[in-house]
């Protein structure tokens, strides 16, 4: 990682990233990140029934640690998920980063992706964790990054900082994610870190909530994940208190940095050209604003829509009269790429061949707008479906 990157680090983590020999090809698929001091820690997980020992284990862990933690071990390769000896090599990779660091097994969260329903050995990833230890510094967190791509093309990583009179705050974040992508708290990791000094239990609120606007507003396919999971470790390094910056500042620092993670896993979507921005604006209730917009950010059409830089409004009404939720068409307008091209159920007064050509950048946005009176507004990012979404996930086991 570049010099510059490694000074906007948060303070007291270090890094380490290697093979474990759990790919089937030779490439980093082990991340060890590891707090110098206790760190304030919190988690949000999938909630789907179906959930990996990983998840289950860390849920634990805070639980009985009552939020802190010290050492994140994160696999890609293997999801570590519907095997019979799954908690067998959760709690054996527990114990042997424990060993490590000399802390108790509750101060180890865990996190796989990877394939689902695939045995791995429960000394797979003990075996190279004291390797991984040897090497921990400051100059792997992009390292770590790659380690826990699978899909993915490129490391997600990104930076804030806060300044205050009491010194200066900063947070790191990183994540992954192509498919399987539609939060419900998708296969989606993201790991935050700060050396701000913030309690367990704010820890574990202002990640809710940073959670709620960001990763929980992006949808890829629809697929929610057995794995996902993203944790916040906030070890105090700084020397500033979050009071000395106040937790409105600290809160939209930490919303930017994932919003970020958020759109550049949408961005990366499996087989994706461009990011689509879905708004709805007129509706009733920001919860059934949040139905529509990803009513229409799931459509296949509309999504096949945009692969094709077609302007097909059509597409984008139906989409989001089949929710259920009740609104009258004739007060309904559809923009693409801020071009009205519906305009109250009908088709508006626009240049095709104009619009279309702003669909062919690598960004669009998609706004639906309901008249009538109604407060409630939401956003969602999607991308576009094409043939190399298909192929990636008929060849994803073979």
């Amino acid at each position: 990682m570049s010099e510059s990157n490694v000074l906007r680090l948060p303070k007291g983590f270090r890094f380490a990233a290697g093979y474990a020999g759990i790919r089937k090809f030779r490439a980093a698929d082990l991340a060890l990140m590891v707090s110098d001091t206790p760190a304030s820690a919190g988690g949000v997980f999938t909630r789907n029934a179906v959930r990996a020992a990983p998840v289950e284990i860390s849920a634990q862990c805070l639980r009985q640690s009552g939020g802190t933690a010290r050492v994140v071990v994160a696999n890609a390769g293997n999801a570590n998920c519907a095997t019979p000896n799954m908690a067998e090599v959760a709690a054996e990779t527990a114990r042997a980063a424990a060993s490590l660091a000399e802390v108790s097994e509750n101060q180890v969260l865990l996190a796989s992706t990877g394939v689902i329903g695939e045995p791995i050995g429960a000394d797979v990833i003990p075996q190279a964790l004291p390797r991984l230890w040897e090497t921990l510094d400051r100059s792997q967190f992009k390292d770590c990054a790659g380690a826990i791509m699978t899909t993915d093309t490129v490391p997600k990583v990104r930076f804030r900082e806060l300044e205050s009179a009491a010194g200066t705050v900063r947070l790191a974040g990183m994540a992954k994610g192509a498919g399987m992508i539609m939060p419900d708290m998708a296969t989606m990791l993201s790991f935050l870190f700060t050396d701000a000094r913030i309690g367990p239990k704010r820890v574990q609120a202002c990640l809710k909530s940073s959670v709620d606007q960001s990763f929980n507003c992006i949808t890829i396919d629809s697929d929610t994940s057995t794995n996902d999971t993203v944790f916040l470790l906030a070890n105090g390094a700084s020397g500033v208190d979050i009071d000395c910056l106040s937790e409105t500042a600290f809160q939209e620092a930490l919303n930017g940095l994932t919003r970020d993670l958020a759109k550049d896993i949408a961005r990366d979507g499996e087989g994706a050209s461009r990011l689509a921005e879905i708004s709805v604006d007129g509706a009733q209730t920001d919860a059934e604003a949040r139905a529509l917009a990803l009513a229409i950010a799931n459509s296949p059409l509309v999504k096949t829509a945009l692969a094709g830089a077609d302007p097909n409004w059509g597409r984008i009404l139906g989409a989001a009269g089949k929710v259920g939720i009740p609104f009258d068409p004739r007060q309904a307008d559809v923009l693409i790429s801020g071009v009205q091209v519906c305009s109250g159920g009908v088709r508006a007064d626009f240049d095709e061949p104009s619009v279309q050509r702003t669909m062919e950048e690598r960004e669009v946005s998609i706004g639906f707008r309901i008249g009538g009176g109604g407060k409630g507004r939401a956003v969602i990012w999607t991308c576009d479906l094409t043939e190399g979404y298909v192929r990636i996930n008929a060849e994803y086991r073979t």
